[in-house]
């Protein structure tokens, strides 16, 4: 079975230079599987052409509420062996923060606009990351990529925690369904977080994915974590 604490070079992954991971002689097999990158594809391809109309509608939303303001968020996160993407998100709040320090999301939080309250509920704000997928920087499933100042700070708290970045992050994944999602409270919370993702690229399948999936939108629209 493949050991995803042994899949990098975790001593080399300081919080300085997180983009120096170094992969060791067999990467995960989650990482190098065209079975998965298939179906990444179909899904996020059908996805967006499926759900054209609603996003265009809440592009409309987001304007309407905010005019001149961008309908897309961006921000730098961690990927693939700690090589940094910029994620897309539906703009929920009146800041776009991407800088060493990022506060984050919480209840009832006063930067959060209406129509950004409703998208964090449904967790419709996320629907942008399916442009990610198509480009090759995320997965549908896989560990939820951070902020690069919170990659920082728990990578230098966590000896394991650039372990899961032996694979490509996702939308969703075994920790949001599990239940393991929206605000750190303290390390525990993302210690749980961190094993989940583990666990996750030492037992990836195709059907674990599919199972993954159908539990995400079964489980995680309006959950109440989200906000």
């Amino acid at each position: 079975m493949y050991d995803a604490s042994t899949s990098l070079d975790v001593s080399l992954m300081t919080a300085a230079s997180m983009e120096t991971a170094v992969l060791s002689p067999a990467p995960a097999p989650v990482a190098v599987s065209r079975s998965k990158r298939i179906v990444d594809i179909f899904i996020s391809l059908s996805a967006l052409i499926l759900m054209l109309p609603l996003l265009l509608l809440i592009v409309l939303m987001i304007r309407i509420e905010s005019p001149g303001a961008p309908a897309i968020f961006r921000q730098k996160r961690g990927g693939l062996n700690g090589k940094m993407f910029v994620i897309y998100k539906f703009r929920s709040m009146h800041v776009l923060e991407d800088g060493s320090r990022i506060e984050q999301a919480t209840r009832n939080d006063s930067r959060v606009t209406k129509v950004g309250a409703f998208l964090r509920r449904s967790s419709l704000d996320e629907l942008p990351q399916l442009m990610n997928v198509l480009k090759g920087d995320m997965s549908i499933v896989g560990p939820r990529p951070h902020a690069l100042a919170h990659d920082k700070y728990y990578g230098s708290i966590l000896p394991e925690y650039y372990s899961r970045t032996a694979c490509k992050p996702g939308i969703t994944g075994l920790a949001q369904v599990r239940g393991y999602r929206g605000e750190i409270g303290d390390i525990k919370d993302m210690k749980l977080r961190v094993a989940c993702d583990l666990a996750y690229i030492r037992s990836w399948s195709l059907a674990l994915d599919i199972k993954l999936i159908v539990n995400t939108i079964n489980r995680l629209p309006f959950d109440r974590s989200a906000y």
